[in-house]
């Protein structure tokens, strides 16, 4: 605002300052005041609005580096000493373990593995601190069922024989009562048949062995016992850590557990997952040197909207114990494929957890304060989250709730009592900035989709972003900001129209000039505090559902609000409104932007690599879904953040080149997407693929099995391309259908190009018959050989049968699965079965039929109908198998899932009707 010597020309502009206190009054005030002219000028420099922008991006990309890419240095044994953390030493291991390649369950290279861990364990037995008592125990499991309810685990029951663990115990030797009280740190030795997995989790054993070795130096100080589970069977449905828990005689002491594991490989090791009860997160704030830490990670995850899980579930709803929950992040595309190996390990990822580990272990080991039982109810869960992984800020529920209310109810209070003062001018107003912030989100989200149904028909494929996550800044972000822009600033024009008819509606004599610059001026005031609102909306609704993550809602309301109070604000009635000030924006944005905008690029980052295996049942989905996905993630993302700073554009000279700049860098983006400049995958971000000899013997061709090579893959996208360079024959379509017990394949490419060789008939499961008493109680007994297989999947029809029991052959004493309620989804309990190459392999199943059966009536329904399922799995290559394999393209790899077939499947059924 300026002011400038009054003229003849001028006198019609007279009396300004009292029309502006009587237009935000919202009375009818004579003017009397015709002392001085005002001229309101409503423009802002681009140049302004371009700074702004740079700023937020640049900013943005730099608390992201400083908090997840910023690695300690990797320490040498020499420069920490026989009690400190050295990752050079624990590379060691790493290496040892991924020069095995994989070692999935019941695979000689797993008993390899195992074995290398027991030396080491034993080595450092040797080496521990003469005060210091350290027990290695070699346990082998007896077979169990894994019963968790929920989740993945849903209709399910995790069946698991001769697995084999490594349990290293640290205490004080003259300290005895510490063994009863333990502190468990848990990862897995087993990896997927398709990855040699140094991420997954060779690098958390590793970080464990060279723990021990350090705390084996420390512990003849400690309270507590430290106890370091090396299992298997994780990668088969979390079965290790159900075994330890539920036989192992020194699981009775655990009194906390701390879980290590990946979802990618190497980076920040961040926790994801704490509590019950707050005590393990609280005191790790207070030691951990590097603490990285998000609940809005553990909201995600226990959502369930990232479909996976961890030892920590075992030790949290079986054995109801409390603890942390770690994992590797980076590069998650890479997860379960053949890229999870040690090149990719980013230096300083095991000097990270490390150190955070041991300061920790050090701490909770000496602590007399340790939590005993099971946690707190989750009313009193911690909240927590890391700033630039520097600090970890830790406050319980209750302060949460108390906070959040206290808010909440001051910001509803100025918000009444504004549009109270305001009449009923403001509350159009309001009704109006509301629709402007609708529009945003309306139209953010239209852009972003349209960009997203655009990629599969222009792209070879549907996710062309997978290896160079950066395009979706192009790609989506920039639709989604231009949507956004547009939107907003439709509702701005709305606004701005309605305020300036307000001034012509109560006979203001002020000048059209004048009359449109205030308007908007007071247009951009309202849609900066709707962004407020809008906020405080999320906050309550948050704190409504003790959403742990609200406190980032608070901070992007109190931040924002604190700095308008301080430089807009005014008690002055008579204020003419000014254009807001940068530095409202600068202070505003600066706490919201350092606490969140790290944690969204990470979770953005994350989001895009699942995009690999988002089909659980390939060909079930549309292309576009997974696309649409992250389209829509993008555009909350520029709605949530964006919102203050749109409010800055509206006035400035920034709109076109905001429009401009935004359609060429989605042009751009699209077109390099588009003639290939950018491959959607490369040798080292492979997309996700499966290539199984299936045998059928449900399916029968000259009274012979059907068998044929599948092809199918969890990442979006046709197979054409895939299957053209292979070669051998592959027709891809989704005419034949699979139905692979655990989950089912839509759309496939198959050949049945040498898939008569390599297998035997001996290998198929035989599902017979052994009694059957037709009355009104039924029961059947089957009996169940699943020849050399000890990885199986049974499905069995729980629309026919109310309830099972299922018995190892060789000791019908041993009931394997008891009776019980048993859940289903979609009519079936699916039975896991995996084991070691001892396990058995013929069992008993004694079926209890519902009272109450639907009539088929038929003969279509007859041979549709079945009554079991089942899968036998063989991690072998058959000749073509390895044909294939070696034709398959760089920019492919096997995937590997507790559900997924291994090399060879065979299928067989029993019908209802049998």
């Amino acid at each position: 605002m300026r002011q400038r010597p009054k003229g003849s020309s001028e006198k019609s502009n007279s009396s300004v300052s009292s029309s502006v206190e009587a237009i935000n009054n919202g009375k009818e005030t004579p003017l009397y005041d015709n002392t001085k002219n005002v001229v309101v000028v409503a423009t802002r420099s681009s140049y302004v609005i371009l700074a702004l922008f740079v700023l937020v991006i640049y900013g943005s990309w730099g608390v992201y580096h400083y908090q997840f890419e910023s690695l300690p240095l990797p320490l040498t044994l020499e420069q920490v000493g026989k009690r400190g953390f050295s990752e050079h030493e624990a590379m060691k291991h790493v290496e040892a373990l991924t020069q095995l390649g994989p070692h999935p369950v019941g695979s000689v290279s797993l008993d390899r593995a195992l074995q290398y861990v027991f030396e080491a364990s034993e080595s450092i037995k040797k080496a521990a601190h003469w005060e210091v008592v350290v027990e290695v125990d070699f346990f082998s499991a007896k077979s169990g069922a894994n019963n968790l309810v929920g989740g993945l685990f849903n209709g399910k029951t995790l069946v698991y024989s001769d697995l084999n663990h490594i349990v290293l115990r640290i205490l004080p030797k003259y300290a005895s009562e510490a063994g009863e009280n333990a502190i468990l740190v848990s990862s897995h030795i087993d990896s997927v048949f398709a990855a040699e997995g140094a991420g997954d989790c060779s690098s958390c054993v590793a970080v464990m062995l060279e723990l021990a070795r350090g705390i084996s130096q420390w512990a003849h100080g400690f309270k507590n016992a430290v106890i370091f589970l090396f299992n298997t069977g994780e990668e088969e449905g979390l079965n290790g850590a159900h075994s330890f828990i539920t036989q192992h005689p020194w699981s009775d002491t655990i009194q906390m557990a701390i879980d290590l594991e990946a979802m990618g490989i190497g980076g920040k090791s961040s926790i994801f997952q704490a509590g019950p009860h707050p005590w393990a997160i609280e005191n790790y704030a207070l030691v951990a040197k590097y603490p990285t830490a998000q609940i809005i990670a553990e909201d995600i995850f226990s959502s369930g909207a990232i479909k996976s899980a961890t030892d920590f579930q075992v030790y949290k709803e079986i054995a109801g114990l409390s603890g942390l929950d770690f994992a590797y992040m980076e590069n998650t595309a890479v997860y379960h494929t053949k890229n999870d190996r040690l090149k990719l390990l980013k230096p300083g990822s095991l000097q990270h957890l490390g150190e955070n580990m041991l300061a920790f272990l050090l701490h909770a080991a000496a602590s007399s304060n340790l939590p005993k039982g099971k946690g707190e109810s989750s009313q009193d869960k911690s909240i927590y989250f890391d700033i630039l992984g520097t600090y970890l800020i830790t406050f319980r529920q209750r302060v949460a709730n108390m906070l959040y209310n206290s808010v909440i109810l001051q910001s509803l209070l100025i918000w009444t009592t504004s549009l109270l003062m305001g009449g009923y001018t403001a509350a159009i107003s309001l009704a109006l900035s509301c629709l402007s912030v609708i529009l945003m989100w309306i139209c953010s989200i239209g852009f972003s989709i349209i960009a997203a149904f655009i990629l599969p028909l222009v792209c070879s494929s549907p996710v062309p972003f997978v290896a160079s996550p950066w395009l979706v800044v192009g790609l989506f972000g920039a639709p989604a900001l231009l949507g956004a822009f547009i939107g907003h600033h439709v509702g701005y024009l709305i606004l701005q129209s309605y305020l300036s008819r307000t001034f012509v509606g109560r006979k203001r004599n002020l000048p059209m000039i004048v009359k449109s610059d205030v308007a908007k001026l007071d247009a951009e005031r309202w849609l900066y505090k709707t962004g407020l609102l809008q906020w405080l909306i999320l906050l309550t609704v948050g704190n409504y559902y003790k959403i742990g993550s609200s406190y980032l809602a608070l901070a992007w309301l109190i931040s924002p609000a604190f700095a308008y109070g301080l430089l807009e604000a005014t008690l002055s009635p008579a204020r003419l409104p000014k254009p807001l000030k940068t530095l409202t924006l600068l202070i505003g944005l600066s706490i919201p932007f350092l606490l969140s905008s790290g944690m969204i690029i990470r979770l953005t980052a994350t989001v895009i690599g699942t995009a690999v295996r988002f089909e659980r049942n390939p060909g079930s989905t549309p292309e576009w879904l997974g696309t649409v996905i992250i389209a829509l993630f993008v555009a909350a993302i520029i709605c949530f953040t964006m919102v203050y700073l749109m409010s800055y554009v509206h006035i400035s000279d920034a709109k076109l080149p905001i429009i401009v700049g935004t359609c060429i860098l989605f042009a751009i983006s699209l077109g390099a997407a588009w003639m290939g400049v950018v491959p959607p995958f490369r040798e080292d971000t492979a997309r996700a693929v499966n290539v199984v000899h299936v045998v059928d013997a449900a399916e029968t061709y000259n009274e012979k099995p059907v068998s044929y090579i599948s092809l199918f893959s969890s990442t979006p996208g046709n197979l054409v391309k895939e299957a053209d360079q292979i070669g051998e024959g592959f027709v891809c379509g989704r005419d034949r259908f699979q139905d692979f017990v655990t989950f089912s394949v839509n759309y496939s490419c198959w050949t049945d190009k040498g898939a008569q060789t390599g297998w035997v008939a001996s290998d198929i499961p035989a599902i017979s018959v052994e009694k059957d008493t037709k009355d009104e109680n039924r029961i059947t007994q089957i009996i169940i050989d699943t020849k050399l297989s000890t990885r199986w999947s049974l499905g069995i029809n729980t629309k026919e049968i109310d309830d099972f029991l299922l018995k190892d052959a060789a000791d019908l004493s041993d009931e394997l699965i008891p009776l019980g309620e048993k859940s289903s989804v979609d009519g079936w309990h699916i039975i896991q079965f995996s084991g070691g190459p001892k396990a058995p392999t013929k069992f008993t199943l004694t079926l209890f039929w519902n009272k109450t059966r639907a009539a088929i009536t038929s003969d279509h329904e007859k041979k549709e109908n079945l009554l079991l399922r089942i899968r036998t799995d063989f991690d072998r290559q058959t000749p073509q198998i390895e044909k294939v394999l070696k034709k398959l393209p760089l920019w492919c790899s096997l995937f590997g899932k507790s559900t997924s077939p291994h090399t060879l499947a065979f299928l067989s059924s029993l019908p209802v009707d049998f």
